[in-house]
């Protein structure tokens, strides 16, 4: 399918990414997945070649670049390398870390955090999620209670991607026991506090170059400086910040099927049974055919979903929906393709056998496709 989407600059930009992961990304990777964590001087790399703080006003040495498609770029050619761009942490900075202190954070706290994140010298992570809150970010029990011109600390995150590597940590806590959304804070914790405990990094099934952290506070206490926006405001935050990163997913799951789809081609094309190529089975035909379908219809939306982002349109409804969709997609290209590679790709260092492990957390992380469900239903009155 032919995308009238990019321009040649991007295109240019996608050679420029592509040598890089050559370069800097796939001589290590490996390495990172035995060791489940990435090098932490990677990001300082990434970021003199470019890739980092691309929406970061340029007096914080960033790119000042608010057309989304760049960003694209960079997911597209790491899934297209067959690692995740959660693998290397880069997108979590740039589409996630750094947009909540472009958008919410005051003048001092963007001199403190933004210039070391688009340089590489700090990393951040973003601690939501806890044993009893996912996708219910409003059953957050993290606490932290007024002290002095401060906060006091206590409770623990789960499943937070790069909350190893990270030198600070955007965490939603509860500031008023009374309220469920409107008692939901963003304070910014940082690593070498007293009381801030790096429990583990967590074993998983797949995505494994990023480091996964279970955190945990003890009396921690932080100052009032560091509370981004308003007292009580971080549901709020939340909400308009995850139809980027929802958006993100569906960059990433759409790609991700177009790298697993190449590889179940060629083993097709290349495994013989019965005399012929598998192939020319009218099953597998027809799985292929499906497939190319569901690829070109899905990327033709993804790409509009990105222009709408581009143009300040793209709303919380639709980027529920390219969330859903392309992860559930993921999963299922995941096990169709899977199928096509045989006992082939039941070995362990298959890329096949990688990639369907990676693809299961789709429907998880970012909101469960179920909470989607539910934003979409909800815009019906329902």
């Amino acid at each position: 399918m032919e995308r009238q989407h990019f321009e040649p600059e991007h295109e240019a930009f996608r050679k420029h990414v592509r040598d890089f992961i050559s370069a800097e990304v796939l001589p290590h990777v490996d390495r990172w997945r035995a060791d489940m964590i990435i090098d932490r001087d990677h990001l300082r790399v990434a970021a003199r070649a470019g890739l980092l703080g691309l929406s970061m006003p340029e007096r914080f040495g960033g790119a000042g670049q608010d057309d989304y498609r760049y960003n694209q770029v960079i997911l597209e050619e790491y899934e297209a390398a067959g690692v995740g761009p959660s693998g290397t942490g880069l997108m979590l900075q740039n589409d996630i870390v750094a947009p909540y202190l472009e958008a919410f954070a005051n003048a001092e706290q963007q001199d403190r955090w933004l210039a070391p994140l688009a340089s590489g010298e700090l990393m951040g992570c973003v601690a939501i999620t806890e044993e009893g809150a996912g996708s219910d970010i409003a059953g957050v029990s993290t606490t932290a209670v007024r002290d002095g011109d401060g906060y006091r600390v206590n409770g623990g995150k789960k499943y937070i991607g790069c909350g190893i590597n990270a030198d600070f940590a955007l965490t939603v806590v509860r500031t008023d026991s009374t309220q469920r959304h409107r008692g939901l804070s963003l304070l910014v914790l940082e690593k070498g506090t007293p009381g801030y405990e790096q429990v583990q990094n967590i074993p998983r099934a797949g995505r494994l170059e990023q480091d996964v952290a279970e955190l945990a506070f003890h009396d921690l206490w932080v100052p009032a400086a560091n509370l981004i926006g308003a007292e009580g405001g971080a549901f709020g935050y939340l909400v308009e910040n995850l139809v980027k990163e929802r958006l993100q997913v569906a960059v990433s799951t759409i790609a991700a099927c177009r790298y697993m789809f190449g590889l179940a081609v060629r083993r097709a094309t290349e495994r013989v049974a019965f005399g012929r190529p598998i192939g020319t089975n009218q099953y597998l035909k027809f799985q292929i055919a499906e497939m190319s379908t569901e690829l070109a219809v899905t990327q033709s939306h993804v790409d509009h979903c990105v222009r709408a982002l581009n143009a300040g349109t793209l709303t919380a409804v639709e980027a529920a929906q390219a969330k859903w969709w392309g992860a559930e997609l993921q999963v299922r290209f995941a096990d169709r393709c899977f199928e096509i590679h045989g006992a082939s790709g039941y070995t362990e260092d298959s890329p096949m056998s990688r990639a369907w492990r990676d693809a299961r957390i789709t429907t998880i992380y970012a909101g469960s496709n179920e909470i989607m469900k539910e934003i979409i239903g909800r815009s019906y009155g329902f």
